[in-house]
């Protein structure tokens, strides 16, 4: 392993009494000798050791390229050996729906326009931890800009209905919001006929 990768794998991976974040790391060794380290599942074929480890903030100000894109706030990075699944702090996209359902309004929109963004692209992450499904939380910024603001501002995401980092800077994604709201943009031009992705959760488990 380079060793940039061993020096942003021990910031990233810190003992639990350092940080309130957890996160599944699964270890293992490719055909080249070279040893990778994700928390997006185990590599198909390969045994590994999974690493209950917690992460820190650390990664802020190291380059990763978006490979993969879920849907309008959930994405996969990789760089330097690592792979990580990140779950756009803040923001609350359309439900696509997955494979079963048929999903909301601008769903669909809004992955695409954050395909348009990132897909493929270079970004920098600022991290406030992990949340569910094992995803680290972060803002994500391309080319000086918070993409995770633009989505808000586009009015294809609101702003999380839920507990928000207390670091976090609430204050520009509500106002983001408001914004988005009053122009009518993006899923806000359907007015009152619009649902939160919280409520469609509700209404439609997996």
């Amino acid at each position: 392993m380079r060793p940039a990768a061993i020096q942003l794998l021990a910031t990233l991976l810190l003992v639990l009494s350092v940080s309130q974040a957890r996160c599944d790391v699964y270890s293992w060794v490719d055909e080249n000798g070279i040893r990778h380290f994700s928390n997006v599942s185990l590599p198909y074929g390969k045994k590994a050791t999974q690493i209950p480890e917690s992460v820190s903030s650390t990664i802020d100000k190291s380059n990763f390229t978006v490979t993969k894109v879920f849907d309008g706030d959930t994405v996969q990075v990789q760089g330097q050996d690592l792979e990580f699944r990140i779950r756009m702090v803040a923001i609350d996209a359309p439900e696509t729906g997955g494979s079963r359902k048929k999903g909301q309004p601008y769903a669909q929109k809004a992955k695409k326009v954050l395909q348009q963004l990132i897909q493929g692209k270079k970004v920098r992450l600022k991290q406030y931890g992990t949340g569910g499904y094992n995803r680290i939380l972060a803002e994500i910024f391309s080319q000086g800009r918070n993409i995770n603001l633009t989505m808000i501002r586009q009015g294809l995401a609101e702003v999380y209905r839920g507990r928000l980092p207390q670091t976090l800077d609430s204050d520009s994604y509500n106002k983001a919001q408001d914004d988005a709201r009053r122009r009518g943009r993006g899923m806000w031009s359907q007015g009152k006929a619009y649902k939160s992705p919280k409520i469609w959760r509700k209404e439609n488990p997996w």
